[in-house]
């Protein structure tokens, strides 16, 4: 069992940030721990997004919850690939412990066994109409090499590539048809953030809501074609990409790895509706403000590999 649970940030003005997550975006505040601010769903989840008030942008972690088993597998692989790890003891909500691994090009992802979780926010869109993010439905990175990363995550963390287009290896560690992709931007940064919302009406209800507060979609909405989610892409006002979405497909064990051509939309059309602009300058300049930061020292994982 592995599942996608939060991201966790590092940027200057961390609380004007986590107030325009909770009062524009929809999520709800989950508390804070001194300046770092925690930021839930309507899920069991009890955080989707960490941000910390540092004096530069970049991401910390991206954050999984896993199986005893499914750790002690990703910990003897990791051992025996060489990568940057070490065991870890969560003090974010939820708790938890685990490791955590540098991948080859600085993305930093932590695997927990032992995260709580909280109850649910029940009702909240049928009773109030409030827009509300479920839980995270994907992670995107931009890569110098999206073919070696993709490799990469299927041999050491059991991931599997779900499919390839001319912009992407789409990457999944469970039924979801991606949890994470890595997307061929000759650079390592954060591509996206994406919430999974209740169903479409919930995204459009979003997009309204964003209309609302002055913020036009950077991109969509739309249809994918690569997981089927309807999607909206926003830049936040402190930076990151951010995505409306729903709901990605599930997909087999046996699913077989699309290819480039198996994804192509006909002239002057990039999603499969045809209803899609984007802003291809003004997300590139968001994408590439988020890089990766390793805060920790490497140590041995050898108990949790069980070496």
């Amino acid at each position: 069992m592995m599942k996608l649970r939060s991201i966790e940030l590092a940027l200057p003005g961390a609380a004007a940030a986590a107030r325009f997550m909770v009062d524009v975006w929809g999520c709800a505040d989950a508390g804070h721990n001194g300046e770092t601010y925690y930021l839930r769903g309507s899920g069991a989840y009890p955080y989707l997004v960490a941000i910390s008030e540092n004096a530069d942008s970049f991401v910390r972690s991206t954050t999984f919850v896993c199986s005893p088993e499914r750790l002690a597998d990703v910990a003897r692989a990791v051992a025996a690939k060489g990568l940057n790890a070490r065991p870890v003891v969560s003090h974010d909500p939820g708790g938890g412990a685990g490791i955590v691994v540098e991948l080859t090009e600085g993305e930093v992802l932590r695997f927990l066994v032992g995260s709580t979780e909280v109850a649910p926010i029940a009702g909240h869109a049928k009773a109030t109409r409030r827009v509300m993010p479920v839980k995270l439905t994907h992670v995107v990175f931009n890569s110098a090499d999206a073919e070696a990363s993709g490799h990469l995550v299927e041999d050491v963390l059991g991931f599997r590539v779900s499919d390839r287009t001319k912009g992407m290896v789409f990457v999944r560690c469970n039924e979801a048809h991606h949890s994470t992709a890595f997307a061929r931007a000759g650079f390592a940064s954060l591509n996206h953030i994406a919430f999974e919302m209740d169903d479409l009406d919930a995204v459009m209800r979003g997009i309204g809501n964003m209309r609302d507060h002055g913020f036009a979609p950077a991109w969509g909405p739309g249809r994918h074609g690569p997981g089927d989610n309807v999607y909206a892409y926003y830049i936040a006002p402190f930076g990151p990409v951010i995505e409306y979405s729903t709901a990605v497909e599930k997909v087999s064990a046996d699913y077989q790895a699309g290819e480039p051509d198996d994804w192509t939309w006909p002239d002057k059309r990039i999603d499969q509706w045809g209803t899609s602009d984007k802003d291809f300058a003004g997300l590139r300049a968001a994408e590439e403000k988020f890089r990766f930061r390793r805060e920790w020292e490497p140590a041995p994982l050898t108990d949790l590999a069980g070496a």
